[in-house]
């Protein structure tokens, strides 16, 4: 305690002698070491906001979508247009195992009527493990049952939107009767308010959630639109998210195989990758990040060389002094040691207080109301990590040259240099 007592000593009485200089030195170093923590914080949270968007539409979703095939293949003409069926979504639930579920939409818009109002909506028919899959919250109620979906039952779940235009603020609606293109469906649950601002067939606030088999026999698509078994869309999540390029794969070969085109044809579907999406704005942030993060890092090294200075300086002024200790008896690894941990305190003391200013930054912004697409400021253990590794390597190298040319002086010629 005694010799780090001493070492603390020496660091106070240098910057008291340099104190203008040691000012601006100390704070290079906490801006630096704030800048590096507030750079990469930031890009973190612009990664979360992101993934918070994407996990409105579901976690991990991939959707497929309908298209027309690009090559010749068995007789089939190229330009020809794949149609989703309900078989489809089966094979892929029964044969491949890198999908962790599976599930259809089937949109048709139809009028809604209640006692109090009335108005056109986009109406689902889905699975009931579609709300798992595409995180579609309930407020009151329930969400679609198996019973429902194997009785065809009709019950439906409301968007807040479409509750709010039929019902406006009126409670005690679980239960009555909403009218469907003029058939009559129980309301079994609506939704809460949701934010969102990415969809790819409409808001799920304004849509009205029915069971799949109801919607195919109740409101069947009209004309060439409608065949026997259709769906929309098919929406699943791969098993894993470092898996998720095969279980593409697998999804591809099984739908070629039944639609009779080549799995390479990437005309015959269309895809909407929101694993893919994620991983790319994850690259975009991070390179972000690194390109500001090294301009906070030169940023520090320049107050290493202020801290450099400094322990040039003392090093100066204490010349006899590191000769009389040498004449008595101190090693040049003692000598050596001193200095470079005097320089690695300054340097150390200035990026705590950095570190810790720009963690009450955080702190007070991720109080306040997230704003869309920015998920705060969350200054995470790696963060924390990086940004005092920076401060190490940054304190050992502006105090090493110091030390070594401190501890390379000899007791003559130190006891006879004069200021």
């Amino acid at each position: 305690m005694t010799y780090f007592r001493e070492i603390l000593e020496q660091a106070v009485s240098s910057l008291l002698r340099n104190k203008l200089r040691s000012l601006l030195t100390m704070g290079g170093i906490a801006w630096g070491i704030a800048s590096i923590v507030l750079i990469v914080a930031m890009g973190d949270g612009f990664k979360l906001g992101q993934r918070d968007r994407t996990r409105q539409l579901g976690d991990n979703i991939v959707v497929v979508f309908p298209g027309r095939t690009a090559n010749q293949v068995g007789g089939q003409r190229a330009g020809r247009r794949i149609r989703l069926n309900h078989d489809d979504v089966r094979d892929i639930r029964t044969e491949c195992f890198l999908v962790k579920a599976v599930v259809a939409e089937l949109l048709n818009p139809a009028s809604a009527v209640s006692p109090y109002n009335s108005g056109t909506f986009s109406v689902l028919g889905v699975e009931p493990l579609y709300s798992t899959i595409r995180n579609i919250p309930v407020d009151r109620g329930r969400f679609l049952a198996e019973q429902d979906e194997d009785d065809a039952a009709r019950v439906a779940v409301l968007g807040d939107n479409v509750r709010k235009q039929l019902f406006a603020e009126r409670t005690g609606i679980l239960g009555s009767q909403i009218t469907l293109a003029g058939l009559p469906y129980r309301i079994v649950g609506w939704m809460p308010p949701k934010d969102q601002n990415s969809s790819y067939n409409g808001l799920d606030s304004d849509k009205v959630f029915i069971p799949y088999s109801a919607l195919v026999r109740d409101l069947p698509l009209k004309g060439p639109n409608f065949h026997s078994g259709i769906v929309t869309d098919i929406v699943y999540v791969p098993a894993s998210v470092t898996e998720w390029d095969a279980a593409e794969r697998q999804v591809r070969r099984v739908l070629a195989r039944n639609h009779l085109y080549e799995p390479d044809d990437t005309g015959a579907i269309r895809l909407w990758d929101t694993v893919k999406e994620a991983q790319l704005v994850d690259h975009m942030f991070t390179s972000m990040t690194a390109f500001l993060g090294a301009i906070a890092f030169v940023t520090l090294s320049l107050g290493g060389v202020g801290v450099m200075n400094i322990m040039l300086v003392s090093v100066t002024e204490r010349t006899r002094e590191i000769g009389l200790r040498k004449a008595v008896g101190a090693t040049r690894r003692r000598i050596l040691m001193d200095f470079l941990l005097e320089g690695i305190l300054l340097a150390g003391t200035s990026g705590v207080f950095g570190w810790m200013g720009a963690y009450a930054l955080s702190a007070t912004v991720n109080s306040l109301p997230k704003r869309e697409m920015f998920g705060g400021l969350p200054v995470e253990g790696s963060t924390t990590l990086l940004a005092f590794a920076a401060l190490s390597l940054t304190a050992v190298g502006s105090s090493l040259w110091p030390a070594w040319r401190g501890a390379s002086l000899t007791p003559v010629e130190a006891l006879r240099y004069e200021r």
